[in-house]
């Protein structure tokens, strides 16, 4: 394979003096495997997610396996530099998101979360039934990676900014942090679009390197403490409507691994997805109300700013669409899309309009 051969021989970036990383551990059936992950420690949902699934892993095996976690500056800086570390075998795994790397291929942005994209329900219906796992593992192999899902942060707030926004024109030459396909979108809209590690966003937004940010929702958002810079959030976002987190291993590594072995990375990765999504969710409502009661201004983008994303979306997917991966991927989503859909807006969208009409609230 072109691309893996390639990134097996290239030097990992941003690894600098730690360049001498530790050499997979096998011995006497115990093996341990190095996890580099994009999130500062402690990071809050991000980096729990792959706490979990290191706890899963280390309690189910008892002892034969191990999973030794390095959050972001650890072993490798730069969310580059995880990727890399793993493609080129220096590192075994890494947990990140995926659309941090769709300067490597831009349908890694399919798994965490694509603009006007799939909900959580509906990214999870695709993935593990509707042919969206596949379609990850076929894409992670051009790199030498095996991929899982293993977390999910849920609905993501469009995010704070330091002055209101009232129409798209607001975003021309606005510096704000937006990963993915999502701020290749709001590039369109003139916006100064950067793409910084979670554990940098605060001192980026404090000083004024940015005007405004995304993170996640009002748990995380609280946590990390973006309340204190600005009073101004708007809740609801077209870029992230629910955003996987990605699990992936060096291939080479993988097949060295016993087949008990593999499952339980398998199960303990589908495990932290269904616990990490609905950590944020248990969350998030109370700490909206915190926020609230402590004068942020919760708002939601004008209809002609929707519009506006929308256009600027259509157009960064259909740029991809040269790209014969790219667009199996986005045929396929698309298809489970409306699969999904059809029985949701019968069922629990219907009930959800006649509990709110019938009990209020």
């Amino acid at each position: 394979m072109q691309r893996r051969q390639f990134l097996t021989g290239t030097a990992v970036a941003g690894v600098g003096a730690t360049a001498a990383l530790a050499t997979p551990a096998i011995a006497q059936g115990r093996e341990k495997l190095t996890m580099v992950t994009a999130w500062g420690r402690g990071l809050a949902g991000v980096f729990d997610a792959a706490v979990r699934f290191a706890d899963s892993i280390n309690a189910m095996s008892d002892g034969t396996l191990e999973i030794d976690v390095k959050a972001q500056g650890e072993l490798v800086s730069g969310l580059p530099a995880v990727f890399d570390a793993v493609t080129s075998g220096q590192a075994d795994m890494y947990h990140a998101a995926d659309y941090y790397y769709v300067g490597q291929h831009p349908a890694f942005g399919f798994f965490t979360a694509v603009p006007f994209g799939m909900t959580p329900n509906e990214l999870h219906n695709w993935y593990y039934h509707l042919g969206g796992h596949e379609l990850h593992r076929e894409l992670g192999e051009e790199f030498g990676l095996v991929t899982f899902l293993a977390g999910n942060t849920g609905p993501q707030a469009g995010g704070w900014f330091r002055k209101e926004i009232n129409s798209a024109e607001d975003f021309n030459g606005l510096k704000f942090r937006m990963p993915g396909l999502g701020g290749k979108a709001l590039g369109k809209l003139g916006a100064s679009v950067q793409t910084l590690p979670g554990s940098e966003v605060y001192q980026a937004l404090a000083s004024g390197a940015i005007d405004g940010t995304e993170w996640i929702g009002p748990w995380a958002d609280e946590k990390a403490g973006f309340q204190e810079i600005t009073k101004i959030y708007y809740t609801s976002g077209f870029h992230e409507p629910g955003a996987g987190l990605a699990l992936a291993t060096n291939i080479d590594r993988w097949n060295s691994l016993s087949d008990q072995h593999k499952k339980m990375i398998e199960v303990a990765a589908g495990e932290a997805n269904l616990w990490n999504l609905h950590q944020y969710l248990a969350n998030n409502s109370e700490a909206l109300t915190r926020l609230q009661a402590g004068g942020v201004k919760t708002l939601e983008f004008p209809d002609s700013v929707w519009d506006a994303f929308g256009q600027a979306s259509a157009e960064v997917m259909e740029e991809n669409m040269g790209d014969p991966l790219f667009k199996k991927v986005y045929d396929s989503m698309q298809d489970a899309m409306k699969k999904s859909a059809a029985w949701d807006a019968l069922s629990s969208g219907a009930y959800a309009r006649q509990r709110t009409r019938v009990l209020g609230g």
